[in-house]
């Protein structure tokens, strides 16, 4: 599959919007693009995992919520900072990340890593020092 830049854009802004839904219906907690709600979806991610056990972490739920909360987070960066979505294939991989100046942030990783691999990983301070290393 192959996006273009157009579509990558439409797509994790509509998924940003997603988040921002799913987030209010689910746990009736307002997300308003800021870089300090994105300290909310650290809560949200494992909040999930609380609520549906082992269903929040099935391959589609999964990738479902990495990607929506990874394209709200990528939102926030590109508020704050600029950047444009990126899509590209890596031995048989899809990876969907943010791309400002010579670097690169994956926000639907680093949601990945909090949900699957590591709960102690931070969204916020991944989000922040992507912010500080583009800032400085």
């Amino acid at each position: 599959m192959s996006l273009s830049q157009t579509e990558i854009t439409e797509l994790m802004t509509q998924g940003a919007l997603d988040a921002v839904k799913v987030t209010m219906e689910e746990f009736n907690i307002a997300l308003d693009n800021s870089v300090d709600s994105v300290g909310l979806v650290d809560d949200i991610l494992l909040s999930f995992v609380d609520r549906y056990a082992e269903e929040a972490l099935q391959d589609q739920a999964l990738f479902t919520l990495c990607n929506i909360y990874g394209a709200y987070i990528g939102e926030v960066f590109r508020r704050e900072v600029g950047g444009e979505w990126n899509f590209e294939r890596q031995d048989d991989q899809e990876i969907v990340m943010v791309n400002y100046l010579d670097k690169s942030f994956a926000f639907t990783g680093i949601c990945y890593e909090r949900l699957a691999v590591d709960n102690a990983v931070s969204v916020k301070k991944y989000l922040t020092q992507a912010i500080e290393n583009c800032t400085q």
